[in-house]
């Protein structure tokens, strides 16, 4: 059963208490539900908990589609979930186009439970994730990055679990990182949950566990996570990584779908 959204004041971006009666219906024990977005509302994603990423700058990545904005095409809701659609298709300097979502300015937090359940994209060149970032971000990756799923296309059922920190990230080939195998990540949808204490950052598929980071050195350069994190939900097209073995056009469009996104914090 789907939960209804939960009311909640935001002051500077961060979430300070929640006022709705749902943590009845709460999953995770010993946390309350303090946000959610259960996609209920057809059309386009709901504005007052998501912004957007847009352009075809390639992100840091050599990413090759144009990220839009308001564009049913590319982010829709409909039949309870939130559609994130890549197409073969030209915008400005790029041959496909896609949606990349994110609560920076609308909710952050800092500690607690992320779940999403969702299903994912299929094919080469296909690259979705999962994720979150520091709302102070100054400098990647010295603030901090907490991958909870990536999965490319080329390597299809492997889904990816990261941290990236000054000390600890892929560009030093330092990055803390674990992986888990599932056959039917495109057919079914999966739970994908990180759980983020002051101690450390454990991240599950269908709450089997498969990664942990441990906050064991106390420093910054170590662990940036100790400050309020947004959420982001994104499909990218080739880049660094997804597109490592070049991009399949055979395959699109590509939905990455999206049934739930729920977050609770420590009661």
């Amino acid at each position: 059963m789907k939960l209804q959204p939960v009311a909640h004041l935001i002051i500077g971006g961060i979430l300070l208490f929640s006022v709705a009666g749902c943590a009845s219906n709460n999953p995770v024990s010993g946390k309350k539900l303090i946000w959610s977005d259960e996609f209920n509302e057809r059309g386009l994603p709901d504005a007052t908990k998501w912004n957007y990423d847009t352009g075809g700058s390639g992100f840091g990545n050599e990413e090759a589609q144009f990220y839009t904005k308001d564009r049913l095409e590319n982010a829709r809701v409909e039949n309870g979930k939130l559609i994130i659609e890549a197409r073969k298709e030209t915008r400005e300097n790029r041959k496909y186009t896609s949606a990349r979502l994110l609560t920076k300015g609308k909710f952050s937090f800092q500690y607690g439970t992320v779940e999403v359940r969702a299903k994912l994209p299929k094919g080469r060149g296909t690259w979705p994730a999962i994720w979150m970032m520091s709302e102070d971000m100054k400098k990647w990756p010295d603030d901090g990055e907490l991958d909870i799923m990536e999965h490319v296309g080329y390597h299809q059922g492997y889904i990816h679990a990261s941290v990236h920190t000054k000390k600890y990230n892929h560009i030093m080939q330092t990055q803390k990182t674990d992986t888990l195998f599932l056959k039917d990540v495109s057919e079914k949808f999966h739970v994908y949950k990180a759980d983020w204490s002051p101690e450390k950052i454990d991240v599950y598929i269908d709450n089997q566990k498969f990664f942990t980071y441990e906050n064991k050195e106390k420093s910054y350069g170590a662990w940036p996570f100790d400050k309020p994190y947004y959420l982001i939900l994104n499909l990218a097209i080739g880049g660094m990584w997804g597109g490592k073995e070049g991009i399949d056009d055979s395959i699109f469009p590509q939905k990455f779908e999206i049934d739930y996104v729920r977050v609770y914090q420590n009661k």
